[in-house]
């Protein structure tokens, strides 16, 4: 069983896709990053105000009173939309530059289909023979 196991591990794909979710986890926090450092503060600033959208909730209950989402976490249940949005702008995002990513890896699949692969050169002795047949039919 333990063999099974080594093996089944061993096997190309099952590698390629611890790869491919340890670098999509990194993917993700780089997108994290440019959503909140970057794109949110400038979305803010358009609103009005430079708000920071993490911090937009809906109290849900009358003794919350509190300015942030944290502060008002603790004080009774809100809704907390502003987490949401960021989530979705996050989506938004990953979801775009996944599509730039396959759409140029299916141009390069296209442009390798529409290019015609050279023929491989004929091993040295049929060259060879196709010379000495060609010098017979001249003869």
């Amino acid at each position: 069983m333990f063999n099974e196991f080594r093996e089944f591990i061993a096997r190309g794909n099952v590698m390629d896709l611890a790869v491919g979710v340890i670098i999509g986890g990194a993917f993700g926090l780089i997108v994290k990053s440019l959503t909140d450092d970057i794109i949110m503060p400038i979305i803010g600033a358009i609103i009005g105000g430079g708000f920071d959208f993490s911090d937009y909730f809906i109290p849900l209950s009358a003794s919350v009173t509190a300015p942030t989402l944290a502060a008002a976490r603790e004080q009774g249940a809100v809704l907390a939309y502003g987490n949401f949005l960021t989530v979705v702008v996050n989506f938004l995002i990953l979801a775009w530059i996944i599509f730039l990513m396959i759409k140029g890896v299916n141009n390069l699949r296209r442009e390798e289909a529409r290019t015609p692969a050279e023929p491989d050169a004929p091993p040295q002795d049929i060259q060879l023979l196709t010379e000495i047949r060609d010098l017979l039919a001249k003869r």
